[in-house]
């Protein structure tokens, strides 16, 4: 679905990340841009099937400046050296959990669940997870989902070092509770991504993690926003 030439720009970028690079390359930026877009469509088009509500989301709600905001950061780089789309009841500036996919050559990825929830958000995630702890675990522990993704990500930065106050270290989900984010990751080959089947490919790991983001999204009443 995606075309080699939008993965070569992006590679071309990383290495020329600069303003009169892009400049020069502007039709093919927005040859590569153009090509993430249609893509993007056709994801719309499949999870709506699905998942009705994301039908009224349109490409640019859910894809991403290539600019970087340089204002706060030592890297002046202009540019990101990547594409990638956000798709969530709302947006990509949704509070909700959604899907995310990362096109970044040996880089790509997809993702889906809840990214730094605000702490009102997070009050809610946690709870639903101690009150319905057996639910939680039933997903995630279901055999495509730890086929495909494993286990939420549960690295250096993703949780607490201690248990969040109201949570005892012996309840059965403190690993859970701990968390600040509620992401399942996997990676993709450029092979995979350049592949006809891609579209179809994601469906899969969108329907495998599916139910994962209608439990935190029913812990944040996300129907309520509709």
């Amino acid at each position: 679905m995606l075309q080699k030439n939008t993965l070569q720009f992006l590679l071309q970028l990383k290495a020329n990340n600069t303003k009169e690079w892009m400049d020069r390359h502007r039709d093919v930026y927005l040859s590569a841009k153009a090509d993430f877009e249609q893509f993007t469509g056709k994801m719309l088009q499949v999870l709506a099937r699905r998942e009705p509500a994301l039908g009224a989301l349109q490409i640019k709600d859910c894809t991403f400046r290539i600019n970087r905001d340089i204002r706060f950061s030592q890297n002046k780089a202009p540019y990101k050296t990547n594409m990638g789309w956000y798709i969530a009841v709302g947006g990509k500036k949704s509070p909700f959990a959604g899907y995310y996919c990362h096109i970044e050559p040996g880089q790509c990825f997809f993702a889906g669940g809840l990214w730094m929830p605000m702490p009102d958000a997070l009050k809610k995630v946690r709870q639903e997870i101690d009150y319905n702890y057996e639910a939680f675990q039933k997903i995630i522990s279901e055999k495509k989902f730890k086929a495909g993704f494993g286990d939420l990500e549960k690295g250096e930065g993703y949780a607490l070092s201690r248990p969040p106050k109201g949570y005892e270290t012996d309840n059965p989900a403190i690993a859970y509770l701990k968390l600040k984010s509620f992401i399942a990751t996997t990676a993709l080959t450029d092979t995979t991504v350049l592949a006809d089947n891609f579209v179809g490919k994601l469906d899969e790991l969108c329907a495998t993690i599916a139910p994962l983001v209608a439990f935190l999204n029913t812990a944040l009443d996300a129907e309520a926003s509709l």
